[in-house]
Parts: C-alpha cells; sequence; structure tokens
C-alpha cells in the first residue's frame, strides 16, 4: 500500500507539474499556432526594403581602440550604405567583400540607408541557413516545455515529499530550498539567443537577467508552491479521517472483546455450580457425561470467543449441547421447543446470543416436576424469537442486568440494529433481527 501511495503521488506531481508548464507557456503556443497559420497566406512585399542590383564593396572603419567599429557598402558611383558592426558579425562578413543586397531608407535626409537582406556575397548566392542554424519552432517549444515540467516537478516533489507532521515553520523551510533549486534551475535554462538563434544555456547567454524567462520562473515556482500547501493541508485531512477510523474500529473491538469478557466468566460460574451439585449428589455417571458436555461447550467458547458473527445452525448447535447440561440438572422438568425455519439457518447473529438468555430464564424462574418450564426458540419473518413463561420463584434471585445489556450492546455494535424486549407479565421474550449474508 505505501509503494502504491507513493507512486500515485509521483503520478500526480507529474500530472500538475505538465499543467504548470502548459499555463506557463500558453503564450508561446498561440504565438506558434498564428504563426503556423499565417505561414499558409500570402506575405505582402516590404514597402520599406529598397532592392538594388549593383555589388558594393564592405569598407570598415576601426573604433579607435584596435577594434570593427562600423562599416559602409560602397559602390562605383560613390553612394554608401550603413552597415552596423552587431549585423557585421553575425553575417560573418569581411571587409572587402563584394556583397549585392536590399537595403532600407535612411530615416532622415542626412542619415544613409542601412544594410537589410543581403543577396549574394563574392558572387555566391548568400546562404542563410548557416546563421540560422537552431532549432526549429516547434523544438524550442517542446524544451520549453520540458524545463518548466522540471521546474515544477522538483518543487512539487519538495514540496510534498511530507504529508504528516507538516507545520508552518517546515512548510516555510521547504519553500526556501525551492527557492534555491529555482535559483539553480534558473541558471541552466535553455535560452535563444536573438542574434544566431542557436539555443543555450542561460549562465552562458551573457544576459542572466532576462526578465521574461524570471517571470515563467516564478509562476511556475508560486504555483508549485500553492498546490503544495494545499495537497499538504488535503492529505493531513485525510490522516486525521483514517487516523479516527482506525481507533473507532480499535474502540469497537476493544469493547467487543470486553463484553464477550464478561460472558464467558458467568458460563463458566454457574456451570462450575451445576457439576458441584452433581457431584455432592455422587451422579458419578451423570457427572461424567456433563463433564463430556460441558468441554464440548467450552471447547465452542475457546475456539469461537473472538468471532463476531456466527451461523444461526452454528448456534443452534451449541444450544443443543449446552441444554443438555441444564436437562441432567433439571430432568423431566425442562424443555426446549426448538421450531427454525431452515431458510434462516445460513443467516448471521453475533456469536453466544442464546445462552445469555437461556441462563437468565433458568436464573429467574420457578422449574418444578408439577409445572415443567419451556424455553422456544423460533423464527418469524427474519427474526430470531426467544421466550419462555414467567414463573418467578419464591425468593427471586437477584439480578444485575448484566446479560440482557451486555446482548444489547453487542448486538448494537455488531450489526447497527436494537433487539426487542418484550415482557407483558405472563411471557418474557426477546426478538433479535437476523442478518441476510446474501445483503
Amino acid at each position: 500500500m505505501k509503494l502504491q501511495s507513493k507512486y500515485a503521488d509521483l503520478v500526480l506531481n507529474l500530472l500538475v507539474a505538465v499543467a504548470i508548464s502548459l499555463v506557463v507557456n500558453f503564450s508561446y503556443v498561440l504565438l506558434l499556432i498564428v504563426d503556423q497559420k499565417s505561414d499558409g497566406q500570402p506575405r505582402p512585399a516590404k514597402a520599406s526594403v529598397i532592392a538594388r542590383g549593383e555589388e558594393g564593396t564592405l569598407r570598415v572603419s576601426p573604433d579607435g581602440h584596435g577594434y570593427i567599429g562600423y562599416g559602409y557598402l560602397v559602390y562605383e558611383n560613390g553612394d554608401s550604405v550603413y552597415v552596423p558592426t552587431r549585423r557585421m558579425r553575425w553575417l560573418e562578413i569581411a571587409p572587402g567583400d563584394r556583397i549585392v543586397a536590399d537595403l532600407m531608407p535612411p530615416r532622415s535626409e542626412k542619415a544613409h540607408p542601412m544594410l537589410a537582406e543581403i543577396r549574394t556575397r563574392n558572387g555566391a548566392e548568400f546562404d542563410y541557413s548557416k546563421l540560422y542554424n537552431g532549432p526549429s519552432k516547434m523544438t524550442e517549444l517542446l524544451l520549453q516545455l520540458f524545463y518548466y515540467l522540471v521546474v515544477s516537478f522538483v518543487m512539487l516533489s519538495i514540496l510534498t515529499s511530507v504529508r504528516r507532521n507538516y507545520s508552518m515553520s517546515r512548510f516555510v523551510r521547504r519553500c526556501l530550498w525551492c527557492c534555491v533549486a529555482a535559483a539553480a534551475l534558473y541558471c541552466v535554462a535553455p535560452v535563444t539567443e536573438w542574434h544566431t538563434g542557436r539555443i543555450g544555456l542561460n549562465f552562458m547567454s551573457g544576459r542572466m537577467f532576462d526578465y521574461m524567462l524570471l517571470l515563467k520562473c516564478s509562476f511556475a515556482v508560486v504555483a508549485s508552491m500553492l498546490y503544495g500547501r494545499i495537497y499538504v493541508l488535503i492529505s493531513q485531512r485525510q490522516a486525521v479521517v483514517v487516523e479516527n477510523e482506525r481507533l473507532k474500529n480499535e474502540n469497537l473491538t476493544t469493547r467487543y472483546n470486553m463484553l464477550v469478557g464478561q460472558i464467558n466468566p458467568h458460563f463458566f460460574f454457574n456451570s462450575l455450580n451445576s457439576l458441584a451439585m452433581l457431584v455432592r449428589e455422587k451422579h458419578d455417571q451423570k457427572a461424567l457425561t456433563y463433564i463430556d458436555q460441558l468441554s464440548y461447550t467450552f471447547r465452542y467458547i475457546i475456539q469461537n470467543g473472538q468471532s463476531m458473527l456466527m451461523t444461526l445452525d452454528e448456534e443452534l448447535k451449541f444450544l443443543e449441547a449446552y441444554s443438555y447440561l441444564f436437562k441432567i440438572r433439571y430432568a423431566d422438568k425442562l424443555f426446549f421447543d426448538i421450531d427454525v425455519d431452515e431458510k434462516y439457518l445460513g443467516w448471521k447473529l453475533p456469536a453466544f446470543s442464546l445462552q445469555p438468555l437461556i441462563d437468565n430464564a433458568v436464573k429467574h424462574n420457578s422449574i418444578t416436576r408439577t409445572k415443567p418450564f419451556h424455553i422456544s426458540v423460533r423464527t418469524e419473518e427474519g427474526l430470531l424469537v426467544v421466550s419462555n413463561p414467567k414463573v418467578p420463584k419464591l425468593e427471586p434471585e437477584p439480578s444485575t442486568g448484566i446479560g440482557l445489556e451486555n446482548l444489547r450492546n453487542r448486538w448494537n455494535l455488531i450489526t447497527g440494529s436494537d433487539i426487542e424486549i418484550v415482557d407483558d407479565g405472563a411471557t418474557f421474550s426477546v426478538r433479535m433481527p437476523l442478518q441476510n449474508p446474501s445483503v
């Protein structure tokens, strides 16, 4: 279970990281879609670009420190075209190159036109693909998605690694660790060089403080922290619910064991009294038979003492052995009338439900040869009914009420239902709902 939970957390963090990455790169994805749609449409000609078919020679002036300053394309008629230094470096053109290029008109009357796009260099067609030796836009998008996926997943893994005993101070410490990890990941973020189109690491680009990159990374970190906090709070609440259920089950088990423990001593005490009576009266054979039956009932109790539910058939078999002990004691004076429908034999009820009822009936009623005592055990529409006539003894036995209260508590704990006790003065009966195993 712990292994499954661990993998479930990893999968959940991964899915959330994917969602954060998509949100961060939503604008990039949108622009890519727009560009793809616009690629298939004819582009209007650039009215601001001037086509010139003549060759011009590149002349470069130093900046006074031995480095390249600025350059011009000089034509035979004396015209000149301004070429910025950065553009010379990007295009990798050198002084003396013969260039045919399109020009941009000057911004003012005194200014020179500026180089726009090279057509040929030294008589050969200029190959721009060598300059733009970078990945496609789709590759850049996938790389961005993967990077922010890694950033978000690392943040979520740090924040959700501990669910229990997650105090606010511990959460703050983990947020600080997230900031440290985010700073490290920021340094190795993939960035595209504006002048070459190539992709490199951020710390090698020379522009560490990229505002757009900072904004995206900050959003990913903040979103991860918010989700991590919500995740921890929900996990803590679930842990509390699970712990409460565990304590509830332990409490029910403890209460049930205590109730069963109340049954066994009561039964043992009565059994030993009966056996002592047989020994005092020197009924050796009856005593031996009684011991055999008693051992059977003891064995049944020991084997099923921790069982909560038993079938009606098993309880009736126990009743048969248990009633034999009373028949030995009350020969020809105590009778058990069993009328149970066979279809209810497989239905269930709490273990040892019949024993306290038989004990109470024998304990509180007069049983004589002139007035035999009958205990009825029957089924009525899903109910098990145990009844007996009320024949109070001349000297009533003291009653603690433990037996019936114990039985009622066990029914409530195990089945969630209650038993019905009916005392009309002439008959005492207990009606117990049986549990259908097929429901």
